[in-house]
């Protein structure tokens, strides 16, 4: 009894199994019956005939990258080029993943290495370079179109890496050498130039300072004299203004009297020390009579140029 309740339980195991089937997230599966392909089994619980569905294809819904082998591209001017890439594409259908395409994973990589070895044979090898993304889109465009038929989407195509020849490496290396070279000779005689611009400017504005500074300077001076001028005129006229009204005070006459005599006896004593000739009165030892001449000149000023002079004439002795 326990060996038949051990098959049963064996049997109900095996039909389980066979019945229910539990399809993980992002996944789908295929059933054929009969051969036939009867549905696609979403993610989740679901029941099938036991022995008469089976799942005949196991999908990925998730984005799956895919490593291009590496391979040899002649680009137009004739150079070899070594490219690799990778391709990331999902399964959109899985009845069209499952019988569009006895391998469509083989199916996308060799058509990308064609379409890749298309695309680089229109283009030079500078531009191979500088139009990654024209490469990158063309061969995507070129795959979406086919492995529509194959259930399949083409997301994207990345280049990893483009190695010419180490002739062509080496060339270009010196071109790239010899280019920077060229910009720097252009980059310091440019900089000679703007420093000479600079030098020139900086000589100008300073000209150009120094001249107005001299210019002020000058208009300071002329101003300082101008006013040292007008200053001592003023001075001499207040001086000449007092001088007149102290003469004209009691005493004035005779102070101004003693102070020519003293004036004409020292111009003699300079005289005397200044030079060999003397212009002296006949009498030396009448020294009263200098002054008295003196005294008698500024009253003849007073009486007028013609007394003046007549006084002067009666008092000066012969010259010696």
């Amino acid at each position: 009894m326990s060996i038949v309740a051990l098959v049963i339980l064996l049997v109900v195991i095996v039909l389980a199994a066979q019945t229910i089937k539990i399809v993980p997230q992002q996944h789908a599966w295929v059933v054929e019956r009969f051969g036939r392909y009867h549905a696609t089994l979403t993610p989740g619980l679901s029941i099938v005939l036991p022995f008469i569905d089976r799942v005949a294809y196991k999908h990925i819904l998730k984005e799956i990258p895919l490593d291009v082998p590496s391979q040899v591209c002649i680009t137009r001017d004739n150079t070899q080029l070594q490219v690799d890439g990778v391709l990331y594409f999902q399964v959109t259908d899985p009845m069209k993943a499952s019988y569009g395409s006895s391998n469509f994973v083989m199916a996308i990589t060799q058509l990308s290495q064609t379409t890749l070895r298309s695309v680089i044979g229109r283009l030079e090898l500078d531009k191979t370079f500088e139009e990654r993304d024209l490469i990158n889109r063309s061969v995507v465009n070129a795959l979406d179109e086919a492995a529509a038929n194959w259930g399949v989407k083409v997301l994207r195509y990345e280049i990893k890496d483009l190695t010419p020849p180490q002739e062509i490496l080496r060339a270009m290396q010196s071109q790239i050498t010899a280019e920077r070279e060229k910009r720097a000779l252009i980059a310091a005689s440019e900089g000679r130039k703007q420093e000479q611009i600079n030098l020139a400017a900086g000589a100008r504005e300073a000209a150009v300072q120094q001249s107005e500074g001299e210019r002020q300077a000058s208009i300071n001076r002329a101003q300082g004299e101008a006013a040292a001028i007008v200053a001592v005129a003023e001075a001499n006229a207040q001086a000449i203004a007092k001088v007149g009204a102290a003469i004209e005070q009691t005493g004035g006459i005779d102070a101004v009297n003693l102070k020519i005599a003293e004036q004409y006896v020292d111009a003699f004593s300079k005289l005397a020390k200044a030079g060999n000739t003397l212009i002296v009165p006949a009498n030396l030892g009448d020294v009263s009579a200098l002054i008295t001449s003196a005294m008698t000149i500024v009253k003849g000023q007073q009486q007028g140029p013609l007394a003046a002079s007549a006084a002067s004439r009666q008092t000066r002795g012969p010259l010696s």
